[in-house]
């Protein structure tokens, strides 16, 4: 491990025993504020303190390890030792470097998933019914607390646009690498002569709002409209103007809910909507004038950019970011999404790990 890491984790072991003092302080306890924030930084501190005493100890258990191989009864037993000591390290140093990460300011909270057919007409509206199929059943695995926030009917069925709220906590921190076109290969069934015809559809991952922070919108630069919902048709059409579209002025921005029957819940969904998408678009500026090593380092997120491939005569998905191919594209429609996330999460964090090494 790097001596610069080495000084860092010296230097959180410290700042773990200042926190300790601070949360005995009774003016702390009694300030909820302090003492909550405090708490969540202790804990982290704590778990990252505790592996490093681990790694000390390991490499304490090799330098005496290699001591003993001067000794003829016991080299056989140090070499051994030596052995399991240095997968041990390896794998200590690994969960040391996890954990020095910087977490996603919004990792923790939950988010809006939008799903909208792109290219492809008809196709592409019944492929976004399958795209909201799959993370319905994902979420359902998961047990997780979901609301369907607007639905547009495709002309033949399917979908125009789908948003749906994941309230569980942690949601965006999963579903973040989700952002993107999602492009169907397949044969419609309105295709004749068995031509495959390539569809797209978009996806978009906003993170959940807080209510402070939707507080923080000028009401004066919103333009409220009512209109009338729009449904499958049958007795869920509303027949009243509760329809609510919601635009903000000086960035165009619009959202819109009809799936409640009352104008005031719509309003109050469609500015949660509006709230999360401001923020994505003040996330994507603020990339855009960084450095480009410190933007996302799996893509943009940008709808522009063709994440995946849903090949479905051959039954393979493609991931284009981490060059993943599988033949389990009816596992994955299903809902088992876990064995494409995993891998990006896990390519972002060795991505960020590469960055912090030089950085350190």
């Amino acid at each position: 491990m790097k001596y610069s890491v080495i000084t860092k984790l010296n230097a959180l072991r410290k700042r773990c025993k200042e926190v300790e003092i601070l949360l005995r302080k009774p003016e702390v306890i009694f300030d909820q504020v302090s003492f909550r924030t405090l708490s969540k930084e202790y804990v982290r501190l704590f778990e990252i303190t505790c592996h490093f005493k681990n790694w000390k100890q390991t490499k304490e258990n090799i330098r005496i390890a290699k001591y003993l191989l001067q000794d003829p009864e016991m080299k056989g037993i140090a070499q051994e030792e030596i052995c399991i000591s240095n997968l041990r390290l390896e794998q200590i140093e690994n969960q040391l470097r996890t954990l020095l990460l910087p977490e996603g300011k919004d990792d923790k909270r939950g988010c809006f998933l939008e799903i909208r057919a792109a290219t492809g007409g008809n196709e592409a509206a019944l492929f976004a019914n399958n795209l909201f199929r799959m993370y319905s059943r994902y979420f359902e695995s998961k047990g997780w607390k979901t609301e369907v926030i607007n639905i547009s009917y495709g002309e033949r069925g399917g979908f125009k646009e789908v948003i749906i709220k994941v309230a569980h906590k942690g949601a965006y921190g999963l579903l973040k690498f989700e952002s993107g076109g999602h492009r169907v290969q397949r044969i419609p069934e309105t295709e004749s002569q068995g031509r495959v015809h390539s569809s797209t559809c978009t996806v978009a991952v906003t993170p959940e709002m807080q209510k402070v922070e939707l507080l923080k919108i000028n009401p004066g630069d919103l333009r409220v409209d009512t209109f009338r919902s729009s449904g499958a048709g049958g007795q869920h059409v509303n027949t009243t103007d509760s329809a609510i579209r919601v635009t903000h002025l000086p960035t165009g921005l619009v959202a819109e809910c009809q799936d409640e029957r009352s104008q005031h819940k719509n309003r109050a969904k469609a500015l949660e909507v509006l709230g999360s998408r401001l923020r994505a678009a003040e996330v994507r500026k603020r990339q855009q004038e960084e450095s480009t090593t410190r933007r996302n380092l799996l893509g943009s997120g940008d709808r522009s950019d063709r994440i995946r491939t849903y090949n479905f005569p051959q039954g393979r998905i493609t991931d284009h970011r981490v060059n993943l191919t599988l033949y389990k594209l009816n596992e994955i429609i299903d809902g088992k999404l876990d064995i494409l996330i995993q891998p990006l999460i896990q390519k972002y964090q060795s991505d960020q790990l590469v960055l912090l090494c030089k950085n350190l």
